[in-house]
């Protein structure tokens, strides 16, 4: 018997950096038992190439990550969404669509890379720090043992791994 497989939704203001970075690395870290998607408030209508760099530096997939609107998952013949993630504070504050299922919900902040001034440089540094703490925590979520976990413990789950700093490891 297959296990099943879990859809995960990253949500960002624009879905040009950390949603999209959040979304390639559980498609790698979660070895078939997620499959992630990404979208935004508002989004930007491009990936940032700060993202892209980046996730081809670490042999992530970049195929088909685009900048889509969160709508897409609210409507008819989405795919079914067991968990939906902010990364980001103005997506947390914002009124999400209704998410048919009812799925587990979490904030994980994660300072906007793509909001750094200054040198080519300094972007490279701060798109690396959220990937790094996307990564730890998207690692944590997908070493759960969800068939194990009630509804409640879940939640406390999620949003524990969204309370890391990722400096605390």
């Amino acid at each position: 018997m297959s296990e099943r497989v879990f859809n995960v939704l990253f949500l960002c203001t624009g879905n040009s950096a950390r949603s999209i970075l959040a979304e390639a690395i559980l498609n790698a870290v979660g070895k078939g038992r997620f499959r992630a998607f990404s979208a935004g408030s508002h989004p930007a209508g491009k990936v940032n190439p700060f993202a892209i760099e980046l996730l081809q530096q670490q042999n992530l997939v970049t195929a088909g990550l685009r900048s889509k609107n969160w709508d897409e998952f609210a409507a008819a013949g989405a795919p079914h969404l067991d968990f939906v993630f902010t990364v980001c504070d103005n997506a947390a504050g914002e009124i999400c669509p209704v998410w048919p299922g009812k799925p587990v919900t979490a904030h994980w902040g994660v300072a906007d890379p793509a909001a750094v001034a200054g040198s080519d440089a300094d972007k490279r540094a701060a798109f690396a720090a959220a990937f790094k703490l996307l990564h730890r925590r998207i690692a944590l979520f997908a070493s759960l043992p969800l068939a194990k976990l009630d509804a409640q413990a879940i939640k406390r789950e999620v949003d524990r791994i969204g309370q890391r700093s990722g400096k605390d490891e």
